[in-house]
């Protein structure tokens, strides 16, 4: 683990709150696939796992950070569904080792099917006897028994962290801290436009993330990569006022316009309505190519809320 104090003091003052409606939003899709009608590929009749759980020993077993094992008995678009004696629970694709939450719907479901009837070693990472909620983890159990715990307690908010990306998925990215899992919400990847997670990272890679929020009780933590760089959106306001002329690089063409990164890294928008006042009809496609130099006038800028407006200058 590496720590910069001083930075770390700085950061701090930026540190944003990362609330329940953030991971709400994060997690909403796995949540969902809970309550989806499960599917199995043997004889038995598909229905809904109903025993009833012993509550002391599950909150045991996640208090006590052990391994425990248990069958795969059916499963569902978001994940594997799991039992043992008295225990029962869900297995998001996001926690297992050998799936990858980019996979295609076919494919994700071929190799979810696979697994039912099979025992894996699992790890409890969410315990909710009010919700009648547990969660399970094949990822988190590779650490080995006592490991979060361990982590959990040594992990300080402004941490500078190192780890190994384990999984891409539409709303961010997995990094294995050592025995927890961070995620690294999308929009905290970079300071510019992300469309895709996968456009800045890949499973494998080695990345440095700073901690925003550590949660032991749901085993969550809150990491951010743009932000062990400077926010380029302060010097953009410093630096620049509305009717300033400056050169940028065409990065994205949508129908509404055309999204242009100045040379602080800050990415704007030239909308439709801004080229030729207007009045020119062709295909943004025909104007425009990613890696093009325009030169743009800076309309509008607002830093808190990150959106900058560009009027396209046109050529004399």
């Amino acid at each position: 683990m590496l720590r910069d104090r001083t930075a770390q003091q700085k950061l701090d003052k930026e540190l944003p709150i990362v609330d329940e409606g953030w991971w709400a939003s994060v997690l909403s899709d796995e949540d969902v696939y809970q309550g989806e009608e499960v599917l199995v590929t043997n004889r038995q009749t598909p229905t809904m796992i109903s025993e009833p759980v012993d509550w002391e020993f599950v909150k045991q077993v996640f208090d006590r950070d052990e391994i425990i094992e248990l069958q795969v008995h059916a499963y569902n678009r978001g994940g594997l569904l799991v039992q043992g004696k008295d225990v029962q629970g869900f297995v998001p694709i996001s926690h297992l080792v050998g799936m990858q939450c980019s996979e295609d719907e076919q494919e994700r479901r071929t190799k979810l099917a696979n697994y039912v009837g099979r025992s894996m070693q699992l790890k409890v990472i969410e315990c909710e006897p009010n919700l009648e909620r547990i969660v399970f983890s094949e990822r988190a159990a590779l650490s080995g028994k006592g490991q979060r715990k361990q982590l959990f307690h040594s992990l300080k908010t402004g941490d500078l962290v190192c780890g190994v990306v384990t999984n891409v998925t539409d709303f961010g990215v997995f990094i294995d801290l050592g025995g927890v899992e961070g995620l690294v919400h999308v929009s905290e990847i970079s300071w510019g436009r992300v469309q895709h997670p996968s456009e800045a990272m890949k499973v494998g890679d080695e990345v440095k993330a700073l901690v925003l929020q550590i949660s032991e009780e749901n085993t969550r933590v809150a990491l951010s990569i743009k932000r062990l760089e400077p926010n380029p959106w302060v010097d953009l306001e410093l630096n620049h006022k509305p009717g300033d002329v400056v050169p940028a690089t065409i990065t994205g063409i949508r129908r509404f316009g055309a999204f242009a990164r100045l040379d602080e890294g800050v990415e704007g928008l030239i909308h439709v309505s801004s080229i030729g006042n207007g009045n020119d009809h062709r295909p943004l496609e025909n104007l425009f190519k990613p890696g093009q130099v325009v030169e743009v006038k800076i309309l509008h800028i607002d830093a808190e809320r990150r959106r900058l407006g560009l009027g396209l200058v046109e050529a004399g």
